[in-house]
Order: structure tokens, then C-alpha cells, then sequence
């Protein structure tokens, strides 16, 4: 070996290049056993990738086959949500137009019922009117009746008193200006004159000269001029007695006011009652021309309610004085006279002492009758 060591320095260089080709081949081996080993780390790695993203693949495969599954069974339950939504909207629609077709019918009804109404009310109106028209009517009959009865009354009474073998024991009728009239049958007059002027007394039992032409006998018409002189047993009306004068006797529960007699009734009646009531009273319903009247009625008459003796019932919103005097004062409540339900023709004074137009068919505690003071 020692020989080999120290060979010949000639054969060196030969033996490097030799050693040298050995270490670049070992090198070449060594990059080309690396580049092996990095290839197969990295094939490894793409297996283990591959393996990897095959398994993830599947597991992607099994989440989106199950997510179908649910999404697919939450499509079904849309649809079927949606099917339920279109059938519950299908009846709702129908239930829409039930109640449309309903509210049709209703209104229909409403529609039959507001004529039916309105010609109920007009009906009722009619009915009320005819009503209140033939009430007025009979009020009227009524009236005029009462008045021919009374002038008949008056008639007979004073043909009584002027026919010999009869003894007069009546009184006179409580209205004296009243003129009678005789039916067509028996044509005849009678006239009833009071002397323009008066005595300054006047005796307790009072004479009044009525001179007439009547027929003692029916159906025989006999004229017969006589002076008849008929008692009364109340002070009776003068018409002399007018405001101003020095007249100022009233009779027994009459007050006086201003040469004026009142009497202040308080039995309840309607208007008409009144009138007659005044009237048996030898007076008339009470007519009011001044302030001071006013007045003095209202701080006697009754709280409830009073009949005077204003009327309209011959012309609508026409009224007239028992006295015939015109309307010159009047004393109405705010609104008044209104007419209210087409029949108020008659009028009272209220508690307050303003006047109010009233049915005349209404009964009131109050009434108010005047008459003129005697001298």
C-alpha cells in the first residue's frame, strides 16, 4: 500500500480527474436521487390532496344531496303553503263577494225600508193633517153651533119676555152685542140696540129696551112690536163703559185694573170651554193692548198656563181679539208663533207671561175673562 501511496506524481492528475468524475457523478446521483424524492414527496402530496379533495367532494356531495333533500321537501311545503294560501284566498274571495252580494242585498232592503218609511211618514203626515183638520173643522162646527144655540137662546129668551102670560125669570145671555139671527124659514128680525149714553147710576137690577119684530107662533108669523124688560142678575155690560171714563165696578171675584173687570179661572178647560165659561160670566176671553195689562196679568195669572183671548183660527197667522180690536201689542216668546204641528190656532200666556200659539184642544188651569166696568 505504501507503494500505491507514492506512486508516480505523473499518474496524479489522472487519478483526480478520475476522483473528480466519481464526486460529480455522486453529486449528479445524489440531485437526481433528491429530485426523485421531491417529485414522489410531491406526488405524494397531490395524492394526499387528491385523496382529500376526493373525500371532500363526497362529503359535498352527501351535504348537498341532503340539502336538496330538505330544500326540495321545504319547496314541497311552500307549494303545499301556497296551494292552502290559494285555496284560503279562493274562499275569501267567496266570502267577499257573499258579503258584497250581502251588503247588495242589504242596501236593497235599507233602500225598500227608507221608502216604505218615508211613505209611512207621509202617510202619517196625511193622517195627521186630515186629523188636525177635521178637528179644526169640528172645533169650528162646534163653535158656531155653540154660538147659535147661544143666540137662539137669547132669542127665545127675549121673545118669552115680550109674549103676554109670560113671566121673564131668566136672565139675560152673557154676551149682549151679539145680533141673532133667524133661520130662512121664519123671516124675521130682531135687533138689540143698548142707548148710547148711560146714567150716571145704574140700579142694581138693570132694564134693557130691546125693541123686535119675532113671531110669537110657529108656524104663524104674527109681527109684534113690543119693549121687553128683562132682568139680570149680574151687573151687565155697558158700552159706555170705555177705558177713560170714570166706570169702575166690577162684579163679586172680578178685579179691577185700570177701568177694566178681570176674572182669573182656574178650573182646567180647553180654549173653547174658556171662551163659553167667559161668556156664561157675561164677559169674554181676556184681550190685552198695553204694557201695564200685560203686566197685571202676569202677576195674577196662573203659573201653568193661561188662555187669552187671541186667536187665528178662522185665517192661518191672522189673529184676532175676542174684542175684534186690532193686534197692537203683542208679547210673544222668542220663536212664537210658530204653528208648531200644524194646529196651534190658539194662544196662551206662559208662566214667564210670554205668549205661546197652543192646540186649542189643550186643557189649562188658567184662563183670563175681561169685561168693562159699570159705573
Amino acid at each position: 500500500m505504501e507503494e500505491h501511496s507514492y506512486s508516480d506524481p505523473a499518474e496524479f492528475p489522472k487519478f483526480s480527474r478520475r476522483r473528480r468524475c466519481c464526486g460529480q457523478r455522486m453529486q449528479l446521483a445524489l440531485l437526481g436521487l433528491a429530485t426523485v424524492l421531491l417529485w414522489a414527496g410531491l406526488l405524494t402530496l397531490l395524492l394526499f390532496w387528491h385523496w382529500d379533495t376526493v373525500q371532500n367532494l363526497r362529503q359535498l356531495e352527501v351535504t348537498a344531496a341532503r340539502n336538496v333533500s330538505r330544500v326540495s321537501k321545504d319547496l314541497e311545503r311552500h307549494n303545499g303553503d301556497q296551494m292552502a294560501q290559494k285555496s284560503q284566498a279562493a274562499r275569501v274571495s267567496q266570502n267577499m263577494e257573499e258579503i258584497r252580494a250581502e251588503q247588495e242585498r242589504m242596501k236593497a232592503q235599507d233602500s225598500e225600508l227608507s221608502r216604505n218609511l218615508d211613505g209611512l211618514r207621509l202617510d202619517l203626515s196625511n193622517l195627521k193633517s186630515l186629523n188636525l183638520n177635521e178637528r179644526h173643522t169640528a172645533l169650528r162646527s162646534l163653535e158656531r153651533l155653540q154660538q147659535e144655540v147661544l143666540k137662539l137662546w137669547i132669542e127665545l129668551h127675549t121673545s118669552n119676555a115680550r109674549t103676554p102670560g109670560v113671566t121673564p125669570g131668566e136672565t139675560l145671555p152673557p154676551i149682549l152685542p151679539i145680533i141673532p139671527t133667524v133661520p130662512a124659514m121664519a123671516p124675521a128680525t130682531t135687533l138689540t140696540t143698548v142707548p148710547a149714553t148711560a146714567p150716571t147710576t145704574v140700579p142694581v137690577t138693570a132694564t134693557t129696551t130691546v125693541p123686535a119684530t119675532t113671531p110669537t107662533t110657529a108656524p104663524a108669523t104674527v109681527p109684534t112690536t113690543a119693549s121687553a124688560t128683562v132682568p139680570t142678575t149680574a151687573a151687565p155690560l155697558s158700552l159706555s163703559s170705555t177705558p177713560g171714563s170714570t166706570c169702575n165696578t166690577c162684579p163679586e171675584k172680578w178685579v179691577s185694573f185700570q177701568r177694566k173687570c178681570y176674572y182669573f179661572g182656574a178650573e182646567p178647560k180647553r180654549w173653547i170651554q174658556a171662551r163659553f165659561a167667559c161668556s156664561k160670566l157675561q164677559g169674554q176671553l181676556v184681550s190685552i193692548h198695553s204694557q201695564e195689562e200685560q203686566d197685571f196679568l202676569a202677576r195674577h195669572a196662573n203659573r201653568k198656563g193661561t188662555w187669552i183671548g187671541l186667536r187665528d183660527l178662522d185665517r192661518e197667522g191672522e189673529f184676532i181679539w175676542m174684542d175684534k180690536e186690532p193686534l197692537n201689542y203683542s208679547n210673544w216668546r222668542l220663536g212664537e208663533p210658530n204653528n208648531g204641528g200644524q194646529g196651534e190656532d190658539c194662544v196662551m200666556m206662559q208662566g214667564s207671561g210670554q205668549w205661546n200659539d197652543a192646540f186649542c184642544g189643550s186643557r189649562l188651569d188658567g184662563w183670563v175673562c175681561d169685561r168693562l166696568a159699570t159705573c
